[in-house]
């Protein structure tokens, strides 16, 4: 997977996302963090093969069991991430598949193409439950709200569309950026999302609370379009180059990864930049932080992948990349601190580095 760094090339596009919003609760960063060793003396190396072509995109589930695809070969596979067996393969997109996402839960399954297209598929019979149109040109990144009542789409037509769910019926565009929408991420209580672009901001949306309904039974009903809110709360500025990859942490901060080298940490209520995190040495791909809220892990095109302190911005330890293929992805696995790696065109590599255990930590945002 590999991209020329430049604003605005439509010849070399590749752009890997993992989809994990989390959730926003307070605004001030109070942390209490303890030492550890990150000794990351184990690693667990596997090769997934099953497309035909280069590979764009991967999610992985919650739990990190199941792995979902999509390539340039218009398919969608769902592996399962634990024995590196491929399940299926979802057929349906009429050209590349640049963009997939989980819903919590794993129930259902978005992918989106350069057909314009978004496919909403239930993954316990692999059923395409709504074909989601709208966008004049190819869909680059896709997310699902914390809750799965909303999905929200990037464009090369330079809007974010959010959609409903439950009917797929189309509830706002989102047309502030002035160009490619790479990148977005829902808060864990779907009260802000966060949408990068190669205009080089971010942008942080309020999304009405009137946009979130559900009945007795928890289940999320029908939204009215005319009644969900996604007003522009801010626009981030400091990076230099596109932003490719967001993620919230689980106790509300914002993360942007940008072909600049750089990553930034921002405060999404009131748009303050808290750090600059400065090590990489080509594009940054991929950025996900801990269950913890405490790391911040990143994948970038020099091939490596950089643990950080969220506490105060520093780099605690790089992990190379031990083929020739940069990583794409980068996320915290389900055990402590575990980092799993993506790399690799149509057979790509699935490494996972474990790390000694160490004692809790807690970070709040206040």
């Amino acid at each position: 997977m590999s991209l020329t760094p430049g604003k605005s090339s439509t010849k070399d596009r590749r752009s890997v996302s993992n989809n994990r919003p989390a959730c926003s609760k307070t605004d001030k960063p109070v942390l209490h963090l303890s030492t550890s060793k990150w000794d990351y003396s184990k690693m667990n190396t596997k090769t997934c093969s099953g497309h035909r072509d280069e590979v764009n995109c991967v999610a992985f589930s919650e739990d990190f069991e199941m792995m979902v695809t999509g390539s340039d070969d218009s398919l969608v596979r769902i592996f399962n991430a634990v024995t590196n067996r491929l399940l299926t393969s979802l057929v349906g997109h009429g050209g590349a598949v640049r963009a997939v996402a989980i819903s919590c839960g794993s129930r259902l399954i978005a992918s989106g193409s350069e057909d314009k297209s978004i496919r909403i598929w239930q993954t316990r019979n692999t059923e395409c439950l709504f074909i989601l149109q709208g966008h004049l040109k190819s869909v680059e990144c896709l997310s699902f709200s914390k809750d799965s009542s909303l999905i929200c789409s990037g464009s090369w037509d330079r809007t974010a569309v959010l959609w409903s769910v439950k009917d797929g019926t189309k509830l706002k565009v989102l047309s502030e950026h002035e160009d490619l929408v790479q990148s977005s991420a829902f808060s864990f209580n779907t009260k802000y999302l966060a949408t990068g672009s190669w205009d080089y901001t971010v942008i942080v949306w309020k999304i009405s609370s009137t946009a979130i309904l559900q009945n007795l039974n928890g289940e999320t009903e029908s939204v009215d379009s005319e009644a969900i809110g996604a007003d522009k709360l801010h626009v981030l500025r400091g990076h230099s180059g596109n932003i490719h990859a967001v993620a919230f942490s689980a106790e509300g901060m914002l993360a942007s990864g940008s072909w600049d080298r750089t990553i930034r940490l921002w405060n999404p209520r009131n748009g303050a930049c808290l750090f600059t995190l400065v090590g990489h040495t080509a594009w940054v791909q991929s950025v996900s932080f801990s269950f913890d809220s405490l790391f911040l892990i990143s994948a970038s095109e020099d091939d490596s992948v950089r643990v950080w302190n969220c506490t105060n911005g520093e780099c605690i330890k790089q992990l190379k990349q031990t083929g020739t293929d940069s990583v794409a992805v980068c996320a915290f696995g389900p055990g402590t601190h575990e980092v799993i790696m993506v790399s690799g065109p149509a057979a790509f590599t699935l490494t996972c580095y474990n790390k000694t255990k160490s004692k809790k930590q807690r970070l709040a945002l206040e």
